[in-house]
């Protein structure tokens, strides 16, 4: 009898060894959270003004300080800074949320900051501000050029009656923007004058299975002017 009991013993043994071995290996370790960067919050040069700070090189160069707030998760930084007159991108990368950049006086420029993790791949854009760099003498700005409003680049959309309304926002520093050239194709290289108008929307006639192109020059009272990029749209 007690030898029955001491194999009953054994066995419960290696049953609860086995038991707490399978538990053991059917354990999952948890992942670790990566959380991709947060988007930076953008402080200086403003959107939308004239920036009369830096430091003035000569009569056509100035250093700037770009700065914006730290975003989270983030170890390093990209701002992509655009001349608007010249086309022109430069990517200039930085470790801190602020970094000094040798501009055009007298120049547009839009400028944004990608946000980096060195553990993950995914990044993070901010928003994207305008500005004028401040020149020797200057007494009147061109239009920054002209954001589009609807429909938005790259959708598809639906049509009323084979006609879509296009719609646009523009800032001028001087606030004298007098008129609009529209200029709207199904090609994008040989995009077509609609004429000039004096409000920021525009209705134009489309068919469905077309793809179409679109942009926006933008003239203020003294002549000066601005031309936007080029957007296009679907109609199903």
């Amino acid at each position: 009898m007690e030898r029955r009991t001491f194999k009953n013993y054994l066995l419960s043994i290696v049953i609860l060894f086995i038991f707490l071995s399978c538990s053991r290996s059917n354990d999952t370790i948890p992942e670790e959270v990566i959380n991709n960067p947060t988007a930076a919050i953008l402080s200086f040069p403003e959107n939308n003004t004239e920036c009369n700070e830096g430091v003035i090189i000569n009569d056509n160069k100035s250093r700037v300080n770009f700065q914006w707030k730290a975003s989270e998760f983030t170890d390093n930084y990209t701002v992509v800074l655009k001349n608007l007159t010249t086309n022109i991108t430069l990517e200039t990368e930085s470790k801190t949320s602020t970094v000094e950049i040798i501009i055009d006086r007298s120049a547009s420029y839009q400028w944004h900051v990608i946000s980096k993790s060195e553990i993950n791949n995914e990044t993070t854009q901010s928003d994207i501000w305008k500005f004028y760099n401040a020149g020797k003498g200057k007494v009147n700005y061109a239009p920054f050029p002209a954001d589009i409003v609807a429909p938005e680049n790259g959708n598809t959309i639906s049509q009323i009656d084979d006609k879509i309304i296009l719609e646009w926002n523009t800032v001028d520093i001087d606030n004298d923007i007098k008129e609009y050239e529209v200029f709207f194709g199904s090609e994008n290289t040989s995009k077509e004058s609609l004429g000039i108008v004096n409000k920021n929307k525009f209705e134009v006639n489309v068919a469905s299975g077309t793809k179409y192109f679109w942009m926006i020059k933008t003239i203020d009272e003294v002549g000066n002017s601005s031309t936007s990029d080029v957007f296009n749209f679907m109609v199903n």
